[in-house]
């Protein structure tokens, strides 16, 4: 519907789509573990300084600084500009990363799955902080939670397509994609896994 003076609506600029990393270099810097949790950190937080991340990650500023130059080099990270001319703080350069479907070159297939792992292992770290601080957090945040586990049974297309639904309906809800959020907003972490369930012995039962 347009406006009082008939002029069409605005629509809204599509989200930024995430980085496609198919380079084996890129993976495999990125399957380093103080680089992931650094960029996944920016990527949470918005612009830091490299201070500001050592005390997040449980690093020292050099150290971060360093690996934050790494990271710029492939051009996940850049430098933010300040109007003080104090240490200028670093941010992401995009809104996510997507691997795509596992390669069938072994090399890069290897590469994909370091930075698989190292992405799981992040997860972990991730829930294993909140559960280990749950009690002290404000209530509203302690009923904000959810960890649950599906048993599905949808052929490979339809759970491509619930994988597609449910990523369009979080996408806006994204830190570099949002320009609504209230001044109570605090960064969140969402993590999906979705795949075939194999059991023991390798196969998968109908």
């Amino acid at each position: 519907m347009g406006d009082a003076e008939g002029e069409p609506a605005a629509v809204p600029s599509p989200a930024p789509e995430r980085k496609r990393v198919r380079d084996i270099a890129l993976m495999r810097a990125l399957a380093h573990p103080l680089r992931s949790e650094l960029l996944g950190y920016l990527m949470a937080v918005g612009p830091r300084t490299a201070s500001q991340c050592a005390t997040s990650v449980g690093s020292t500023p050099s150290n971060c600084s360093w690996h934050l130059r790494q990271l710029a080099r492939f051009g996940l990270v850049e430098r933010a500009e300040t109007a003080d001319g104090r240490e200028r703080p670093w941010r992401a350069c995009q809104v996510g990363l997507e691997l795509g479907p596992f390669d069938d070159d072994i090399a890069r297939r290897s590469a994909q799955l370091g930075v698989t792992a190292e992405m799981l292992r992040r997860q972990d770290q991730l829930t294993q902080r909140f559960l280990d601080s749950y009690g002290d957090l404000p209530h509203p945040w302690q009923e904000a939670m959810a960890l649950n586990d599906y048993a599905l049974l949808t052929t490979s297309r339809e759970l491509c397509e619930l994988i597609e639904a449910v990523d369009a309906l979080v996408r806006p809800f994204v830190r570099a994609n949002r320009v609504d959020a209230p001044a109570e907003a605090a960064p969140v972490h969402l993590g999906l896994r979705t795949f075939l369930r194999l059991e023991a012995d390798g196969r998968t039962e109908a």
